[in-house]
């Protein structure tokens, strides 16, 4: 009875959207090489390079920020394999960059003496292709072999090649797999774990593999054993490997939502699946514990787990169908796990509280957890740079808006901790501060937020100002260091603002969870409230305010000038998705649903629809000039979102500016002058528009 009642709603919904897409005269901009898609994009590439590489700072602005990305006195970030320390490095002299390593005694005395690996300049020359890194899965314990992925253009896609790496070439008739969303890990010296396109009907709807298998050398990619297959609208499905010591365990996840994984244990020759919550986050294996996060209250053997709470299993007992559980950590309510990892005998815990990280040690002893505190510098962002599987050694930075990036040496064993490696000022901090601000939301939430400004600054409302934020997928965005800010924004009278708005992890799942779905305008009411603020503390005006957001908080930017136009000069929309009519039906799009819902379902497209700029656009408003930047090789976000947002605008009499990059991936370049431009057309835009 109730679905009849539903039914001529439906019918109504169902005809719209239809009618809708049917109507779309943009759509032909979805065809990514299409002759007439590509002219479209060229002409716009021009025009738009003509205005911006005019304006009086750009070629300054280029010419520091190549400076910095190829400045040779960066800090050579560790990878940690065996005896070696590997390292990728981009640039003048290397514009795709190397691959090196140095022996890790070399590296620690800090005398290192590099050997190049493999050149991925020569590398491109010789194949004819424009040939990205994009990371390596090495032979334990030799790391004599690796599987190489490598990008055509810098799009998620990879092919993987076996390499040796004491020979310094790869292996013909080894373990190579063509170009696909896939991955590949050693099993042992001819056994590899992959996921990848392996035919017709292998991959799901969102672009990734459904299969994985188990590959013996000398035989055919065809003949690889199936271990699992996944349903075709899953997110998909992956192989993996905990090391534990000398233990490992050979896995599948299979991802059925972007939020949620089934996780599987191969032992001989069969699956077993462990009980544990389909929306928790595993991380590692370590003196016998599965070490995972909860994402949700959990209610086992009588006990409560709660959501945020990061908790350890015995391994080998839970893998008999029973569970052992020793909660780690319990975040409090300004608090969530950042990140996890391990070296040899330790677990590190990287904790964010209000918005800054703290970093401690764990060592499970007599069945429970102890922690020390490792002395980092407060108030600023720690990232686990690499760890060592064979000793407690790791490296770790910290950083915040102010400060140049520190690497620091530390080991867990006896938490000893000394600076290692400085990145250069690029910039005079001495002249700006950090300053936190809250605001209420439309409903009364406190939403955090940083502005980094010069020390004297008047607040008067004529300061320009550059507003940022993401907002989704439980990603944080804490206190970074950038000298491409410092030097193109803040140094031109800018001031720069950090937004810690819902549908990120500053706050646990539950600051996520609070901005998916039909909650998501809590996002974009946040981003407003934060906007109103700035304006209200006469910090800056809606003539001197721009935004910038990439991805998902590209889409953050076609809401926030489509919803309140009234509050902003300048948008930079990043690789974004806009039209979210169609968003699950372009490239990756289908895998998150979890986060945004489902368009082609009725009650979805209800609260879909309300915020999809796309959608709606409307003529006659005073809309921002938005600056549009994208890339032809962006395998993730399809360009048409950005294409067409721009024609459509265009179409209306609006005048945008828009720029495609035509290779760089989802990260929309690829090399030091692609960045390097990139950034001096974006704050030429900003000045011109904001100053």
């Amino acid at each position: 009875m109730k679905l009849l009642k539903l039914m001529p709603v439906l019918m109504i919904t169902i005809t719209q959207t239809l009618f809708a897409q049917s109507e779309d005269p943009y759509m032909w901009l979805e065809d990514i090489d299409g002759e007439k898609s590509m002219d479209f994009v060229k002409a716009h590439n021009e025009a738009t390079f003509n205005v911006l590489s005019k304006q009086k700072d750009y070629q300054d602005i280029y010419d520091k920020c190549l400076a910095i990305y190829d400045s040779k006195d960066k800090i050579i970030f560790p990878t940690i394999y065996g005896d070696y320390i590997y390292n990728f490095w981009q640039d003048d002299e290397h514009v795709r960059g190397i691959w090196r390593r140095t022996p890790k005694k070399s590296y620690l005395a800090d005398k290192p003496v590099w050997e190049t690996v493999l050149d991925i300049d020569a590398l491109s020359a010789k194949d004819n292709v424009k040939w990205v890194f994009k990371g390596a899965n090495g032979l334990y314990p030799t790391y004599d072999r690796f599987l190489l992925n490598l990008s055509n253009g810098g799009g998620d896609a990879v092919a993987i090649k076996e390499f040796d790496v004491n020979k310094k070439e790869f292996i013909n008739d080894g373990f190579n797999i063509t170009e696909a969303k896939g991955d590949a890990y050693f099993v042992d010296m001819n056994t590899v774990i992959l996921s990848t396109d392996f035919g017709e009907g292998t991959m799901t709807t969102s672009g990734y593999p459904r299969q994985t298998k188990i590959w013996k050398r000398g035989t055919a990619l065809k003949d690889a054993k199936l271990i699992y297959e996944g349903a075709v609208d899953d997110v998909g499905a992956w192989g993996f490997i905990y090391r534990d010591g000398d233990k490992k365990y050979l896995g599948v996840v299979r991802a059925p939502g972007f939020f949620t994984s089934e996780s599987y244990i191969y032992e001989n020759n069969k699956l077993i699946k462990l009980d544990i919550p389909e929306d928790c986050q595993t991380y590692t294996v370590i003196n016998g514990q599965l070490v995972l996060s909860l994402k949700s209250d959990w209610d086992v053997m009588g006990t409560s787990y709660k959501q945020g709470a990061l908790i350890s299993m015995d391994m080998d007992a839970l893998l008999k169908g029973e569970k052992l559980i020793h909660t780690i950590i319990q975040p409090d309510a300004s608090s969530s796990i950042e990140a996890v990892s391990n070296t040899k005998n330790k677990l590190l815990v990287n904790l964010t509280t209000n918005v800054k990280n703290v970093l401690f040690i764990y060592n499970f002893l007599d069945n429970t957890w102890k922690n020390e505190k490792v002395a980092t510098p407060d108030f600023g962002t720690i990232g686990i740079n690499a760890t060592d599987e064979s000793s407690d050694l790791y490296f770790f930075n910290f950083t915040n808006f102010l400060t140049p990036t520190t690497l620091y040496v530390a080991n867990a064993g006896d938490n000893s901790v000394k600076p290692f490696k400085f990145l250069p000022a690029f910039f005079d901090a001495s002249k700006y501060e950090v300053n936190q601000y809250t605001v209420k939301s439309t409903d009364g939430t406190a939403i955090p937020y940083f502005v980094v400004s010069a020390k004297n600054m008047q607040n008067n409302g004529q300061n320009p100002t550059l507003l940022t934020a993401y907002g989704g997928f439980e990603v944080s965005i804490l206190p970074y260091y950038s000298g491409t800010v410092g030097q193109s924004w803040l140094d031109m009278g800018g001031v720069y603002v950090v937004a810690n708005i819902r549908g990120g992890g500053e706050f646990g799942p539950q600051w996520h969870q609070a901005g998916m779905l039909e909650k998501r305008q809590n996002i974009y009411d946040d981003f407003h409230a934060v906007a109103q603020d700035l304006i209200t503390r006469k910090i800056t005006s809606p003539k001197h305010l721009g935004i910038k957001g990439g991805s998902n908080g590209g889409l953050l930017m076609g809401v926030a000038f489509t919803q309140r136009p009234d509050l902003y000069n300048a948008v930079l929309c990043e690789v974004p998705l806009l039209d979210m009519q169609r968003y699950n039906k372009l490239l990756a799009g289908a895998s998150w649903m979890a986060e945004y819902g489902n368009p082609d379902v009725p009650a979805d497209w209800e609260f879909i629809s309300k915020y999809s700029p796309y959608q709606n656009l409307k003529e006659g408003k005073k809309y921002p000039e938005v600056f549009f930047l994208t890339s032809t090789r962006d395998d993730r976000v399809h360009p048409g979102h950005a294409r067409k947002m721009a024609a459509k605008m265009e179409g209306m009499g609006y005048k945008v500016y828009y720029y495609e990059n035509i290779e760089g991936g989802h990260g929309a370049s690829s090399t030091n002058d692609q960045i390097a431009r990139r950034s001096a057309l974006e704050y030429s835009y900003l000045l011109m528009k904001l100053k």
